[in-house]
């Protein structure tokens, strides 16, 4: 992709550095992602995005704005409470930056509307907040070999991965966090969630996205970062796969 001059001044601050360079926010500003959910972490997650250049941002939630969420979900203003979320939040990235195209899709993605929209970008960020959304997500992107970075935040705690199946030493979700129906899951209404969390998390979301297709420094692929807000600090471990893994397993694979 070729930059004018415009777009060299927006990016200018990208382009200096010298990991990311003309080449890095070009590789940017080709780039198609999806956000799956529009919310705590969706929103800085695709403010960021937009910001940075990302060609393509495909915003997907079916929800509305409620007055609830304006302790944390900063791409939506006050006037936006009864109105569609992935609309709210697409006005919010459209009026940073109007030079990318954003689309959204006003539904909770599932089934062939899930796999349709994987598969037109490079990129998925699940900043989705239900354990059946991620797994499905994840199997998707595992069987389509998109690269997914996934967040979660609740409380004053967050936890940040990326899974990238094109990689023999990658875990999916699945291989970290088994599907179990029976698995009890918080939510922020009944948990609450600290407000500049979902920003922390959701910033790192976007900052690990811009990495893999900048193709700069080494991406958080086979390891799980922890946050704990309370104490300011963070813990890194080392997520293996699982050959038995019914999702990228060999069982799946030689299954598909």
């Amino acid at each position: 992709m070729e930059l004018n001059d415009d777009l060299l001044l927006r990016y200018s601050r990208h382009i200096l550095l010298p990991d990311v360079g003309v080449a890095g926010q070009a590789r940017i500003s080709e780039a198609k992602v999806l956000i799956v959910g529009a919310g705590g972490l969706g929103c800085p997650a695709a403010l960021y995005l937009g910001a940075a250049g990302i060609g393509r941002l495909l915003l997907a939630d079916g929800d509305t704005v409620d007055l609830t969420n304006l302790q944390r979900q900063i791409g939506h203003a006050t006037l936006a409470i009864g109105e569609n979320k992935a609309d709210s939040l697409a006005r919010s990235v459209r009026a940073i930056n109007p030079e990318i195209e954003v689309r959204t899709l006003r539904e909770a993605l599932a089934g062939s509307a899930l796999h349709a929209a994987i598969a037109e970008v490079d990129l998925v960020v699940d900043a989705s907040d239900n354990f059946a959304t991620r797994h499905a997500i994840n199997r998707v992107c595992v069987q389509l070999g998109k690269p997914l970075v996934s967040g979660a935040a609740i409380g004053f705690s967050g936890q940040l991965a990326v899974f990238d199946s094109q990689r023999a030493d990658s875990p999916c979700y699945h291989c970290l966090f088994p599907d179990s129906a029976d698995e009890p899951e918080l939510r922020c209404a009944e948990a609450g969630v600290f407000s500049p969390l979902v920003g922390v998390i959701g910033a790192m979301q976007a900052m690990e996205a811009l990495k893999y297709l900048a193709q700069v420094g080494e991406p958080l692929v086979g390891r799980l970062l922890l946050w704990d807000g309370l104490r300011a600090e963070a813990r890194v471990m080392k997520v293996p796969r699982d050959p038995a893994c019914p999702v990228c397993g060999q069982a799946a694979a030689q299954a598909g």
